[in-house]
């Protein structure tokens, strides 16, 4: 879909409901470059961006911009889509075999990590420094435990959206995201 930006630098034909009130939303030409780009890679067959990519992207927020909850179920489909073109093109290149093994041994990585005692599983926030809470993700470690080894049900949404309150030395909030990443990684991997 092509947007036009009216003289106030707002799309003219926006391709997400905008925010109200006084909240914040993602700024709708970000959005819109973002998902122009991502709809050209994928339709020209490109490799200049994956599904980790879509992943990790971030909006400025502003005012009057794309509610982030519409934005980032899109953005779901993307990196679905994205994932399951990387997946057929390691299987076309290496075979099936190749693929199986490699997003088994990733999921023995982290089944490891989240196997650590609880309060361990991850390095602390320095000093004064905030992290995420401590209580809240290893219970959400515990969950993915029982996923990859007994295949306990939880949805990749469940990993994407999960939320942590911060606590002073709590774990560090780069290796929890990793690890989450990689736990969408192997879900995605394995749909």
């Amino acid at each position: 879909m092509t947007t036009h930006t009216s003289a106030q630098g707002r799309p003219a034909a926006a391709m997400f409901p905008l925010v109200t009130g006084r909240r914040k939303g993602y700024a709708a030409k970000a959005v819109d470059d973002f998902l122009r780009n991502a709809r050209s890679v994928f339709e020209s067959g490109g490799t200049t961006l994956s599904a980790a990519d879509v992943r990790s992207v971030a909006f400025p927020l502003v005012r009057r911009g794309y509610q982030p909850e519409a934005v980032d179920a899109a953005l779901a489909r993307v990196e679905d889509a994205f994932a399951a073109r990387e997946r057929k093109r390691v299987v076309r290149t290496g075979g099936t075999g190749v693929w199986i093994d490699r997003t088994r041994a990733r999921a023995q990585e982290i089944l490891d990590r989240l196997s650590r005692p609880p309060r361990h599983r991850f390095d602390r926030a320095r000093g004064l420094g905030y992290g995420y809470r401590i209580d809240e993700v290893d219970i959400v470690a515990d969950r993915l435990s029982e996923f990859l080894s007994d295949g306990r049900p939880v949805t990749v949404e469940q990993v994407r959206t999960v939320a942590f309150r911060m606590q002073r030395r709590g774990y560090r909030e780069a290796q929890v995201d990793a690890v989450l990443d990689a736990v969408v990684d192997v879900m995605l991997a394995v749909a």
